[in-house]
C-alpha cells in the first residue's frame, strides 16, 4: 500500500490548547510526525456511513487549506484501515461549510470581500464527499480488490492515490490487454511518480477469466470531429498484432475487414510521418503497436459509373464485384426498402424459379429478362401462386438502378476474392467513398458483409477460411446499415447481425461498430455490445442511447477531442480516457 502519512492522534477536546480562542491554526496542536501527508482527513461532522445501498452512504473528507486548489471532481483517493487495507474512493462533490457561525450574506461582509485581494480559506471548511469504489487488500504478494464491506475510522488520513497498480487494481482495470489510452480526470491525464507517468487503459484479451472483449463486441460513438477516426485505428492497430485460440487449438492473428465510406482507414498502411522518435519509444515502452501495417489491401468495389482515386495511400488495390449468385440464399439483397411480407415471398419465389431454371451462376441482366416475360407473369396470376399486381411490384423494385451498376461488372467475384478479404493478420479495407448511390453503397457492404456473417456462423462453410480466422468486422456509419425498420429487408439484416452477435464469442467474430448516431442502430444489435467507447456528442438523443452512467454522460458534451468515456462492466469501472494525441498509423492528408 502507499505510505499515506504517519500521524500522532490528538484529544479533540485539548486540540485548541489551554487558554487558546480556538482562532490561531499555527497553535493547534496536529503534531504531525514529519511532514504532513494526504490531502486532509475523514469527518464526522455531516455523519460517516457506508452502506449497500450509494444512497445511503454519507463518507466526506475535510480538505486543508493548503491542498483545495489541486482538489478536483472526479480525483481517486484512498483512506487507509487500522490494518493494511485502505479504501480506494472518487470524490464526487466538493463544498465550502462555513467554520464559524457568522452571517456573510451582509453588506458589509460583501463590500470587504469586494475590496480585498485575497480569500481566507481558514474562515471556511472545504469537504469532498467521497464515493467508495472497492476495499484494497494484499493476498500474498498481489493486491486485490473487494465491495466495500468496512467503514474508515474518523480522522483517517485521506490521500491521492497515486500508485498506478493502486488505481488499476482499485478500479479493475486489466494489467495487460488490448490498450486503449490513458486513465483522465476531468480531461486531464492521470500522472504518477513512476516511468511512465501514466496509467494506461487495457482491454481484456485472453481466455483466463472469460472470453476476449473484442468478440463481445464494440461501439466507438462520436459526433464530427470527435476524433473517432483517429481512435479507432489507434485500437484496430492493436488488434491487427494479437492472436487468439481456435477450437482446434491453434493460435491464429487476427483479421480486421473495415468497410469505410470516408477512404480513411488504408492510410493504416502507412507510417505516420508525425511519429517522433520520443513518441516511438514511449510506445515501445508500454507495449503500444505503432507504424504502417503492412499487409493492408483496399478491396475496391467495382461500380458502374464511379472510380476510386486511390485515397492517396499506399495500400494494394484489389477490384471486385457482388455476383448475382449471391442473392439465391439473401433474397434481401433486392429486395429494396419496400416491399411487405407478401412482396417477399413471391420475391423469393420467383429467384428461386430463376435459379432453378438459369443454374447457380445466373447473372442479373438475365434475371431482368426472365421478370419481362409476360408469360410468365400470366402464368403466375392463373395459378394463384403470385397475384399480378404482387409481381408487378417486385419487378419494380427488382430493377432498381443500383441493381444492375452493381451486380455483375467487370472484375473478379467476391466469393472468389476470400483468401483476400480475409487474411491472418492482414487489414482489408472496403472503401465506399466513390460510390455516390447510397442504394448501392448499401447494397455493396451488406453483401460483403452477409458473406462475412454467414460464413462464420455456418456450420458447413464454402469457405473454411473465414471460419477458422478471428475475425473483426468494422463498419463505419453503422447506423446507416443497422437501423431499426419495418421493411423487411431491415428485419432480414437485423436478425442477421443479432445472430452473428449473440454467436461472437464462440466462432471469433467481433463487432466494431462506428457512429455519429447511435440511437439509430438496433436495439437488438445495441444489447449485444459489450465495450462502449464515446467521445464528444452533443445530440441529447444519442448520449442517452449509450446508456452510461449518469455522471460520465453528463460529462460528454464538454470532452474535447480525444477524450472518451470507456464503458465495458465486464472489463474495468466506468472511466474517463484520453487517446494518444498522434496516431499509430497514418492519419489525414
Amino acid at each position: 500500500m502507499s505510505d499515506l502519512g504517519d500521524f500522532t492522534a490528538v484529544d479533540p477536546d485539548d486540540a485548541a490548547g489551554e487558554g487558546d480562542d480556538g482562532d490561531d491554526f499555527d497553535d493547534l496542536e496536529v503534531a504531525p510526525a514529519g511532514s504532513d501527508h494526504g490531502l486532509g482527513s475523514i469527518s464526522v461532522s455531516q455523519g460517516l456511513r457506508v452502506a449497500e445501498d450509494g444512497d445511503d452512504t454519507a463518507l466526506k473528507a475535510f480538505v486543508t487549506s493548503d491542498n483545495r486548489e489541486s482538489v478536483r471532481l472526479g480525483k481517486y483517493v484512498l483512506v487507509p484501515y487500522p490494518d493494511d487495507e485502505a479504501l480506494f474512493c472518487r470524490i464526487t462533490a466538493l463544498e465550502y461549510a462555513q467554520e464559524f457561525e457568522a452571517d456573510d450574506a451582509t453588506e458589509i461582509h460583501a463590500r470587504r470581500a469586494m475590496r480585498r485581494d485575497d480569500f481566507t480559506e481558514r474562515d471556511y471548511k472545504f469537504v469532498a464527499t467521497l464515493d467508495p469504489v472497492a476495499v484494497l487488500f494484499e493476498d500474498g504478494d498481489e493486491l486485490q480488490r473487494r465491495m466495500t464491506d468496512r467503514v474508515p475510522k474518523p480522522g483517517a488520513v485521506v490521500g491521492e492515490a497515486t500508485d498506478a497498480a493502486e488505481i488499476k487494481t482499485g478500479l479493475a482495470i486489466p494489467a495487460d490487454g488490448v490498450f486503449l489510452g490513458h486513465l483522465s480526470v476531468g480531461g486531464e491525464t492521470v500522472r504518477t511518480a513512476a516511468t511512465p507517468p501514466t496509467i494506461d487503459y487495457r482491454l481484456k484479451d485472453d481466455y483466463a477469466d472469460g472470453d476476449p472483449l473484442v468478440f463481445r463486441h464494440t461501439l466507438v460513438a462520436g459526433g464530427t470531429g470527435s476524433g473517432k477516426t483517429h481512435a479507432s485505428k489507434n485500437v484496430l492497430r492493436q488488434y491487427l498484432d494479437s492472436s487468439y485460440a481456435m477450437d482446434d487449438g491453434r493460435e491464429v492473428q487476427t483479421a480486421v475487414v473495415q468497410f469505410d465510406p470516408q477512404d480513411e482507414y488504408a492510410q493504416m498502411h502507412d507510417d505516420n510521418p508525425d511519429l517522433t522518435d520520443d513518441d516511438r519509444r514511449r510506445l515501445e515502452r508500454e507495449g503500444i503497436a505503432y507504424g504502417g501495417h503492412d499487409d493492408t489491401v483496399a478491396l475496391v468495389p467495382e461500380v458502374d459509373g464511379a472510380s476510386y482515386g486511390g485515397g492517396g495511400h499506399r495500400a494494394e488495390q484489389v477490384p471486385f464485384t457482388i455476383p448475382f449468385r449471391m442473392v439465391r440464399r439473401r433474397p434481401w439483397l433486392v429486395a429494396g426498402a419496400r416491399l411487405n411480407d407478401n412482396q417477399y415471398q413471391a420475391l423469393d419465389y420467383l429467384l428461386g424459379r430463376f435459379f432453378d431454371d438459369y443454374g447457380p451462376d445466373a447473372t442479373y441482366d438475365a434475371f431482368t429478362t426472365y421478370l419481362d416475360d409476360p408469360a410468365l407473369r400470366e402464368e403466375l396470376d392463373e395459378s394463384g401462386r403470385v397475384h399480378e399486381a404482387t409481381f408487378d411490384a417486385v419487378r419494380r423494385r427488382a430493377l432498381g438502378s443500383a441493381f444492375n451498376r452493381v451486380f455483375d461488372q467487370d472484375a473478379r467475384s467476391v466469393t472468389d476474392l476470400v483468401h483476400e478479404l480475409v487474411r491472418p493478420g492482414g487489414l482489408t479495407v472496403v472503401p465506399t467513398y466513390h460510390v455516390n448511390d447510397s442504394r448501392a453503397t448499401e447494397l455493396v457492404v451488406l453483401a460483403v458483409a452477409s458473406l462475412l456473417v454467414d460464413e462464420k456462423l455456418s456450420n458447413d462453410p464454402s469457405h473454411d477460411r473465414i471460419k477458422e480466422t478471428p475475425l473483426i468486422v468494422g463498419m463505419d456509419e453503422a447506423h446507416n446499415f443497422l437501423t431499426d425498420a419495418e421493411s423487411v429487408q431491415a428485419r432480414k439484416v437485423i436478425g442477421k447481425f443479432t445472430e452473428a452477435a449473440k454467436q461472437g464469442r464462440k466462432e471469433r467474430l467481433g463487432l466494431f461498430l462506428i457512429t455519429q448516431d447511435p440511437q439509430d442502430i438496433a436495439d437488438s444489435v445495441f444489447k449485444q455490445v459489450n465495450t462502449k467507447l464515446v467521445l464528444n456528442l452533443g445530440d441529447e438523443d444519442a448520449i442517452g442511447s449509450v446508456n452510461i452512467p449518469p455522471a460520465l454522460e453528463d460529462k460528454v458534451p464538454y470532452m474535447k477531442q480525444g477524450q472518451m468515456v470507456v464503458y465495458s462492466p465486464d472489463n474495468s469501472e466506468p472511466v474517463e480516457l484520453t487517446g494518444l494525441s498522434t496516431c499509430v498509423t497514418r492519419h489525414g492528408d
